[in-house]
């Protein structure tokens, strides 16, 4: 496993083209829950059906020119938010720019993410294992940003029965893959509830309550 430092975050290779950037949020937090706020004022979190028609365990919405949708058609792209037929909310620059640079410093150069899936988990809520396999480009990374409650993140293989990689974590910390792993399976343990060390008194409120999950990828 290749280790090494960047300013405050510690860079780290924990499988192959599988990188984990630890407290990479903290050097623009601020703006970055600023913008998450208004991006879920603008396009409410709502709980999305699988083509199954069940309720999903964590709340959803979206930024950017394209956002991940379920419903009873499938799992798909769509320009406009079902909820209000209006286009997702612009992605904020703190967003592209957080992803944008996450993915050069894991390799992954000029990674122009036009999606973000924003979920929110509660305690208990957790993120079966699954592929993002709806975009059109693999050759684009995946960046996934941790925000709020600490989770044990998933990464198995190629296949569904491969053992996934338990990865921890944190409030903050930002992991990319790609490449040959961009198609692997990942999922999220059920949240528990636990204690922040690193969130200000004006965070606490909601995100001692939540895990917020960024999700960048590139769609169209």
């Amino acid at each position: 496993m290749d280790l090494f430092e960047n300013n405050t975050t510690a860079i780290q290779e924990i499988l192959p083209e599988v990188w984990l950037l630890k407290n990479y949020t903290a050097q623009n937090e601020p703006a970055i829950l600023q913008d998450l706020a208004s991006v879920m004022t603008q396009a409410p979190l709502r709980y999305m059906m699988t083509p199954m028609g069940f309720a999903m365990s964590a709340a959803m919405t979206n930024c950017g020119a394209l956002g991940w949708v379920s419903d009873r058609k499938g799992y798909r792209y769509d320009a406009l938010d079902p909820l209000t037929n209006k286009p997702w909310p612009i992605m904020p620059s703190s967003f592209f720019e957080l992803a944008n640079q996450a993915a050069a410093l894991a390799g992954f150069d000029d990674f122009l993410p036009d999606a973000c899936l924003i979920n929110q988990y509660k305690v208990g809520a957790s993120m079966g294992l699954h592929q993002d396999k709806n975009e059109v480009d693999f050759n684009q990374p995946i960046v996934s940003v941790s925000l709020g409650l600490s989770a044990v993140f998933l990464f198995g293989g190629l296949l569904r029965s491969d053992k996934p990689l338990k990865v921890p974590l944190a409030h903050g910390d930002v992991l990319v893959w790609g490449g040959k792993t961009r198609l692997n399976f990942h999922g999220i343990l059920p949240i528990k509830a636990n204690q922040h060390s690193k969130l200000n008194a004006q965070q606490d409120d909601y995100l001692s309550q939540h895990r917020v999950n960024l999700t960048f990828r590139k769609a169209g």
